[in-house]
């Protein structure tokens, strides 16, 4: 393992009726910043029961966080919270409304700082702030990581890493209104987290690799019933703790990381417009055929504990096992190749000199460039 030092100090406040909490997370000498997304929470209860356990409280309402929040977004945030001279910022919705309020939280702070350098220079001190999750996929409840794109140029990045939430209510009744779609995305994204993190240097912490395939079977387990209209409660509730777990920094304490998939579905999103978890399912299984000789171990550790397979070659164990994940991924009603989207050359030949200008090698060896993306990508066509 790597040396490290670990801290979460974000409190968790989960299950049913938890949202009337607010009254006692949420100090009163606070002046609050709500920012919402499109109007869902008004649809499933949830904004309702924000007001009321904010009866009396000074608040002030910002309402249009889009799905991948934009540099323009959080600089109209930024200008309102300054002029309402706010000090807690409150995001209540999914991790698109929690990204972006980290980045306006920065914002405010440093109003010398454009939103855009906050979000790709790193870190910067916020003013504080928690989250009502309506909506769990990305794990920002629970963690330190913001993304943010940006329209102007069209680019996506995930670079950001500041304070973590001073509280995330998760109530996983709130799910049940979450229309099926974004649900197939938001489990898609649960799993690649965890492989991002999992799938790359064997022999590192047994412990985390444990912990990582439970996220991962525990999410495969229930997703047919996630994708149900009927969801029952026990099992949002799975669905609910899985997306926090995958990404809330417990199963990367002391190892490497890839994040190669993330970074090019980033920049699908950016550029096409594709929803966040599809855009990893049509790349994950690229980055490992291509990358497979360095992440062997971890993909024959896969093949076995995740899928069942003990027989055969190295090499047909490492195959089936990248078939069933994308079947998986397919179960899900999602697409596994660019050409599904109508994506071809041209784009592969541009994040090629991108990524080649960033100049900046990814994943866990560091050693994936615009020629290796380009590999990735040709193997998703």
């Amino acid at each position: 393992m790597q040396n490290f030092t670990f801290f979460n100090d974000t409190t968790y406040v989960f299950g049913k009726g938890q949202i009337a909490r607010l009254t006692e997370l949420l100090d009163p000498k606070y002046k609050v910043l709500c920012i919402f997304g499109g109007g869902s929470v008004k649809k499933n209860g949830v904004y309702d029961q924000v007001k009321a356990a904010l009866a009396g409280r000074d608040v002030v309402e910002f309402w249009g966080v889009t799905p991948n929040p934009t540099a323009e977004t959080a600089r109209e945030i930024i200008a309102l919270g300054l002029k309402e001279k706010v000090d807690f910022l409150l995001a209540v919705g999914g991790g698109s409304v929690v990204d972006c309020t980290k980045i306006v939280a920065a914002g405010i702070r440093h109003p010398e700082l454009d939103p855009w350098e906050i979000a790709t220079v790193g870190a910067a001190t916020q003013i504080p702030f928690g989250c009502v999750m309506t909506m769990p996929a990305t794990g920002s409840e629970m963690n330190n990581g913001a993304v943010l794109s940006n329209l102007a140029t069209k680019e996506k990045t995930g670079r950001y890493r500041g304070d973590y939430p001073r509280f995330a209510i998760v109530d996983p009744e709130t799910l049940k209104t979450i229309p099926i779609r974004q649900r197939a995305n938001a489990l898609a994204d649960i799993v690649v987290h965890c492989l991002e993190q999992y799938v790359t240097t064997p022999g590192q912490n047994r412990v985390l690799d444990r912990w990582a395939e439970g996220v991962i079977l525990s999410t495969m387990e229930i997703s047919s019933k996630v994708l149900s209209e009927d969801a029952d409660y026990d099992t949002l509730c799975d669905y609910a703790y899985c997306a926090t777990m995958a990404l809330n920094n417990f199963l990367r304490m002391g190892i490497t990381q890839d994040w190669v998939t993330h970074q090019i579905g980033h920049q699908l999103t950016a550029l096409h417009g594709i929803t966040h978890g599809e855009s990893l399912t049509m790349i994950w299984t690229g980055t490992a055929r291509v990358l497979r000789e360095q992440k062997k171990g971890k993909l024959l550790q896969m093949a076995e504990r995740i899928f069942g397979i003990t027989e055969g070659t190295d090499d047909e164990r490492i195959d089936l096992a990248l078939e069933k994940m994308e079947a998986w991924f397919k179960s899900l009603g999602l697409a596994t190749r660019l050409s599904e989207k109508g994506i071809g050359m041209e784009t592969i030949d541009f994040l090629e000199k991108r990524f080649n200008d960033y100049n900046n090698p990814l994943g866990e060896a560091k050693n994936v460039t615009g020629a290796v993306i380009r590999q990735i990508m040709l193997d998703r066509l």
